[in-house]
């Protein structure tokens, strides 16, 4: 019996060895082109604002162009409105879509399906066509301007070009990811558990917290990190809603890379913006090794 078992132990094993090296090709050229194409320009780009070359033509080490952002108040200004944005479109995004998750998870019948189509549509409508239908809708002279004036009531102060644009524009582009992520994570609450509860007496509030949101966190987590991701780096929906000034980082980089013929200081703002984003996705991969780590 041992003898027969023998060999059947180096072959299994270059059996082995054999699939992985066929695993380690078949990840080589998407390794390939994430080194080449994203990781090797963010490294060129932190050496390039570093250092610079000077008046002379030398490469020295010069941190004048970070000084320069930090000490701009236009510059800060821009920045803060960023921030600003991101949290208030997480914020909006999980108050609206965690409801419709739950609703859609517990929910059966036909007008569950309706819901859950009408929160996912936006995901089909380019970011352009959205942002000229808010304008259509409740900018100046829209339709809710029109709606609004046959029945005699004030015209509406429209939102648009002012900070609250790109708020309205990102959570609506935003929300149906953040709805299939919020409904991918529910699905691992358990219907017996809700039942269990319900069994005992526990009312629907006392169920959220205590049974549905701690197995919640992590898609919580990373949805949160998805949306601070997206709507920190987005770029079309505040250069056509928000104001000119203060402005998004996204449409500040293009202006001063394009109409200021400055590429040094778009590079810093992309680098300062890669810095804080990095941030996030850090946490976005914690999360998800953590829970490779749990998962039996």
């Amino acid at each position: 019996m041992s003898a027969e078992a023998a060999p059947a132990a180096p072959r299994r094993s270059r059996f082995i060895d054999r699939g992985s090296s066929i695993g380690l090709l078949l990840v080589a050229m998407p390794v390939f082109l994430l080194a080449w194409l994203i990781i090797f320009p963010i490294f060129s780009a932190v050496v390039g604002t570093i250092f610079v070359r000077g008046a002379d033509g030398a490469t020295e080490l010069s941190l004048a162009s970070y000084r320069f952002f930090f000490s701009d108040r236009y510059s800060l200004s821009n920045l803060w409105v960023t921030l600003w944005t991101t949290a208030v479109c997480g914020i909006l995004l999980l108050a609206i879509g965690l409801p419709i998750a739950l609703y859609l998870r517990f929910s059966q019948g036909r007008l569950a399906a309706y819901v859950q189509a009408v929160a996912i549509f936006p995901m089909f409508v380019p970011s352009i066509i959205l942002a000229y239908a808010l304008i259509r809708t409740i900018g100046p002279n829209g339709t809710v301007d029109l709606l609004l004036n046959a029945v005699g009531l004030p015209k509406l102060r429209t939102p648009y070009l002012t900070p609250w644009g790109p708020v309205i524009g990102l959570v609506w582009d935003n929300l149906p990811l953040t709805v299939l992520m919020l409904t991918a994570g529910l699905s691992s609450v358990s219907n017996s558990a809700i039942e269990a509860a319900r069994d005992v007496g526990a009312r629907p509030l006392r169920i959220f917290v205590s049974i549905i949101l701690p197995r919640m966190g992590n898609s919580l987590l990373v949805t949160a990190s998805f949306a601070v991701l997206g709507i920190f780096s987005a770029f079309t929906l505040p250069y056509v809603l928000g104001p000119a000034s203060p402005e998004m980082m996204g449409p500040f980089m293009q202006r001063t890379f394009a109409d200021m013929n400055n590429p040094l200081d778009a590079m810093t703002q992309a680098v300062i913006t890669f810095g804080i984003c990095l941030v996030f996705g850090i946490f976005y991969v914690r999360s998800i090794a953590r829970s490779r780590e749990t998962r039996p």
